[in-house]
């Protein structure tokens, strides 16, 4: 018999607790830096991490798929799939910002079902699951209203993941809200979920980096997809757009979209 929702949502609490004591240990200690090929940097806390939850997931759900950033893919056909970033925003863990997080989705046929964002040294934990409220430490947010670009506080990681005539589309948005802003990661997307923020716009995420935002962000009301409009799946090119209100998701898109 297939688990109920609440039961997923309860193990993905689990997973989150798990996650949260490894990453309170290692937080602000001295830490041996690796660079993986594409240069990005990981420590034993994100390796420890990603193990400790692929191996609560083998021994709970051993029929379903693991996606994990740093040891790749498990039966990703699976019908239901895990998938998760020990630490999102690794460069912030490491220099001591408590603005990273951990991320866990659960998909159902490819498509995200729950989605959990952690903050464990603020001790705030983002729950989006389909057809309910977006929770933060269980009580509901919502996105709020902005039907302006000119209003819109916009975040993205950095200006530098933008490589091409993404650089420029992206600077076009940027010139046109109320304020740019830089350096969150995933905790951007979790503020957009609580109404203070309007607009994300980032490029060069892998589906790790997206799958666990999406609930959370449809399920305050906001809206989050690829650069074309179109819904994010573990395919798509990494470039992601979400605001909180259509109208900014719209603007923006036709920004990104123009002739350079």
């Amino acid at each position: 018999m297939t688990p109920s929702i609440d039961t997923y949502i309860n193990f993905a609490n689990q997973l989150a607790d798990e996650s949260g004591q490894i990453l309170r240990d290692y937080f602000r200690q001295p830490l041996t830096i690796h660079d993986k090929a594409d240069m990005s940097p990981v420590t034993i806390a994100d390796q420890k991490v990603e193990m400790q939850l692929r191996l609560l997931i083998g021994h709970t759900y051993p029929e379903h798929g693991i996606y994990g950033e740093e040891m790749g893919e498990t039966a990703i056909d699976a019908e239901y799939v895990w998938v998760i970033d020990p630490i999102d925003g690794t460069k912030s863990f490491i220099t001591g910002k408590p603005l990273f997080g951990t991320l866990i989705a659960l998909l159902h046929h490819g498509k995200p079902i729950l989605g959990v964002i952690d903050q464990p040294i603020l001790r705030e934990r983002w729950i989006g699951v389909k057809n309910l409220p977006t929770t933060l430490n269980g009580q509901g947010v919502t996105v709020r209203r902005c039907d302006d670009l000119s209003k819109a506080y916009l975040y993205a990681t950095t200006p530098h993941m933008f490589t091409g005539q993404d650089t420029m589309r992206f600077g076009k948005v940027a010139s046109e809200v109320k304020h740019p802003l830089y350096g969150a990661d995933c905790y951007a997307y979790a503020l957009l979920a609580n109404g203070f923020v309007d607009l994300v716009i980032e490029a060069d995420l892998s589906p790790y980096d997206y799958c666990a935002l999406i609930p959370v962000i449809e399920q305050a009301g906001g809206i989050i997809t690829d650069w074309q409009g179109q819904p994010l799946t573990l395919q798509s090119d990494g470039r992601v757009i979400a605001a909180g209100d259509k109208s900014v998701h719209q603007q923006a898109l036709q920004i990104l979209n123009s002739e350079i």
